[in-house]
């Protein structure tokens, strides 16, 4: 279950990986002080915000207890080691002393530094990551007062428009929270491991967030008004970049989904590692067709995902799965492949529909029964889900 890697070199540039690079000398300029003109102005009476709008001053007054009770939860964690220094941050897991953050937060440490919300500062030891989901899980021996686990909520029930918020260390502004909404659910993006031919596997089940989202939050916890989490900041999109070439939040940024967290960490606790489930196919680039391209493939539905390749010896090419094998007009795309359009009864509109029930429900060694359109004609094929190379 891979995604290859046909996008074009500028495609590649726009996206921007959440990087924990940070200087505190980019933020900080102490050399001059500079004192504001006092401003007179007529004295005025203060009018209670509740007076104006009881909802608002409701709302209010909600996103501060979530704060208040979530912001202790919340770490930031420096690392050194032979790239340089990096800055990211993560989450109270468990009342034990582990931790959770992004895999690129740790990458290359040497020594990390976990600092708490009270100013408690203590070392962290990495005791497993995953690439396919850029997930680590750190170990921290630290006093009980100081460990608040975070509540972990079920990314499943979450809707678009809903409203969210991101508590983090952006830029290393410690505990930083912004708020957003749910903009798309069920994204894919390129993991972080490679296949065996060079390109990468896809990880999927992602939540889409317009919470601001900066070099520096990438590990740190989104959560939903409940204050619980329902995803890890993991990266953003952008095509800008400041004075010092850090990404600049454009308001798309991604967060691993916390049913991901909740299947995947446990294992990763006790075993060390987490074995994905593997198709063996290919499709487009992003995961879906264009109607034009669709036309030229022959194909009589406008959704479902097209199996560009399906790779010899593969669980899907043993259950009797095809990939395009046709030349046509358009480079680098071959007619007469399968187009799936639901596994174990649920539609299948992308591929990121495929891939986030298998990702939050399926493990190696499990069968799915895959409904596809194959020569203008459905059919179904059942087959045995194997374990990523």
């Amino acid at each position: 279950m891979r995604l290859k890697k046909l996008l074009p070199a500028t495609f590649v540039l726009l996206f921007s990986v959440v990087a924990c690079q940070y200087s505190s000398r980019l933020f900080e300029n102490t050399d001059t002080a500079y004192v504001l003109p006092t401003l007179q102005s007529p004295s005025v009476s203060v009018i209670p915000v509740s007076s104006v709008n009881p909802n608002l001053a409701a709302d209010q007054d909600l996103l501060v207890r979530l704060y208040e009770t979530v912001s202790p939860g919340v770490v930031l964690i420096q690392q050194v080691g032979e790239t340089g220094s990096g800055l990211g941050s993560g989450f109270v897991y468990s009342s034990d002393g582990y931790i959770i953050t992004n895999f690129h937060v740790v990458e290359g440490a040497t020594d990390l530094e976990v600092d708490f919300p009270s100013g408690y500062k203590t070392r962290g030891v990495i005791r497993a990551t995953d690439l396919d989901s850029d997930l680590a899980v750190i170990k921290v021996n630290a006093p009980a007062e100081e460990l608040r686990p975070l509540p972990l909520g079920d990314s499943d029930l979450v809707k678009v428009g809903q409203t969210v918020v991101a508590i983090g260390n952006p830029f290393g502004l410690n505990n930083t929270m912004t708020m957003g909404i749910i903009s798309a659910k069920g994204r894919t993006l390129d993991s972080l491991r490679q296949t065996e031919d060079g390109g990468f596997y896809s990880t999927g089940d992602l939540l889409q967030t317009d919470a601001s989202i900066n070099p520096g939050n990438s590990g740190g916890p989104l959560l939903n008004l409940n204050g619980e989490v329902i995803g890890l900041n993991r990266s953003i999109r952008t095509t800008g970049k400041n004075s010092d070439g850090e990404p600049v939040n454009s308001g798309i940024g991604f967060a691993v989904s916390v049913n991901i967290i909740k299947r995947v960490v446990p294992v990763l606790i006790q075993k060390g590692v987490y074995d994905y489930p593997y198709l063996g196919i290919s499709t487009p680039p992003g995961g879906d067709l264009s109607l034009l391209e669709r036309e030229e493939l022959g194909l009589t539905t406008t959704t479902g995902a097209y199996l560009v390749e399906v790779l010899a010896g593969g669980p899907a090419d043993k259950a009797g799965l095809i990939g395009g094998h046709k030349t046509t007009r358009i480079r680098g795309l071959n007619g007469g492949g399968d187009v799936i359009i639901a596994v174990d009864g649920r539609p299948v509109k992308v591929f990121g529909d495929l891939m986030s029930y298998i990702m939050t429900n399926k493990s190696p060694g499990d069968s799915i029964t895959v409904r596809v359109i194959r020569d203008n004609q459905e059919k179904e094929f059942t087959l045995t889900l194997g374990k990523r190379p």
